[in-house]
């Protein structure tokens, strides 16, 4: 990591930064926070990335990001787009949920014995409409046999 342009922004109580990354993929949003957060010491909360640019061809990114000293700063001073209003709520909704601590094989495990529970209903089911169907076939003979 190459730090291009670092200018302090008083107005705004932020950090404007501008720097270099070298990657064999575009790098995420949460891995450049990462890496910020760990060169200028603060929490990723407290990050904006601006701009990731990449150049065809070329394995070095240029970053835009903006550093603020406080969470509360970062959202009375930026802009969220919907989505990302969105995608902050989801995490809060996320741990209003009790946490699963089933695994997946525990899961495929409850839904094959709950369809095969199902399954076993309807074979019931079945097993009694069939021998309802049987009775009546045999008071039906009885009754063309007695007239």
């Amino acid at each position: 990591m190459e730090v291009i342009n670092e200018k302090e922004n008083k107005l705004f109580n932020r950090k404007e930064i501008q720097i270099n990354i070298e990657a064999e993929i575009t790098p995420s949003h949460e891995q450049v926070k990462k890496l910020i957060s760990e060169k200028f010491s603060t929490k990723p909360e407290n990050i904006r990335i601006k701009k990731i640019a990449g150049k065809f061809g070329s394995k070095v990114f240029e970053i835009f990001a903006n550093i603020y000293s406080s969470e509360e700063d970062l959202k009375k001073t930026e802009v969220f787009s919907k989505k990302e209003s969105e995608r902050e709520k989801k995490p809060e909704q996320e741990t209003k949920q009790e946490p699963s601590t089933e695994t997946s094989a525990e899961k495929t495990l409850k839904e094959e014995q709950k369809v095969s529970n199902e399954i076993a209903e309807e074979e019931a089911v079945e097993k009694k409409i069939g021998e309802q169907v049987e009775e009546a076939k045999e008071k039906i003979k009885e009754e063309t046999k007695t007239e």
